[in-house]
């Protein structure tokens, strides 16, 4: 596993989810850090997943705290006018989160459509464990992709399947079953 590179900084920030945490670099969002069980928990985390230290949002940092917010209240926004700093994510990984970048808000997909689209279904568990590694949670919405029979699995933050829920909830989804085709 590699770990993502140093983060110049890192600012929590409150959104209806929580305490969310957001590290940047000069090339980019290096991570989104979703609620851990406290904000001290939360910064905490974000300090060693990334290693950053706390600073002022950046303006880069700062339009993406507010695209996220907005998108977590309900305005539909994709995100993908944030800029990542993903220089060191494997290609295969990286197409993943490409792909899934793709999926409007208040949609979902499967991981075996994505696999379908990346060279064939048998890629689905590869989806999966790409999207298990995903540290632009939100931004990369890994939280859009469910299994084959439209339910609700794999997702690692804190808070589990509930959280998975409520993000596609706040985005208006309307049947958590998979919604394609998409871009």
């Amino acid at each position: 596993m590699t770990l993502p590179p140093p983060a110049a900084a890192y600012r929590l920030f409150d959104t209806v989810i929580g305490v969310c945490a957001i590290a940047w670099s000069d090339g980019g969002i290096t991570g989104l850090q979703l609620p851990e069980r406290s904000p001290d928990a939360t910064a905490a985390r974000v300090m060693r997943r990334f290693r950053a230290r706390e600073q002022p949002l950046s303006p880069r940092a700062a339009q993406a705290v507010d695209a996220i917010r907005a998108m977590l209240d309900g305005v539909p926004d994709d995100l993908t006018s944030i800029a990542l700093d993903m220089h060191d994510v494997a290609p295969f990984d990286r197409q993943v989160y490409e792909m899934a970048r793709r999926i409007p808000p208040g949609r979902t997909s499967t991981y075996g459509e994505i696999a379908a689209r990346l060279g064939g279904r048998a890629l689905a568990r590869a989806v999966g464990q790409a999207l298990g590694r995903n540290r632009f949670a939100i931004i990369v919405p890994c939280h859009r992709v469910l299994s084959a029979d439209g339910a609700l699995r794999g997702f690692s933050a804190h808070g589990g399947l509930a959280l998975k829920r409520r993000l596609l909830e706040l985005e208006g989804a309307t049947a958590l079953r998979a919604q394609l085709p998409f871009g």
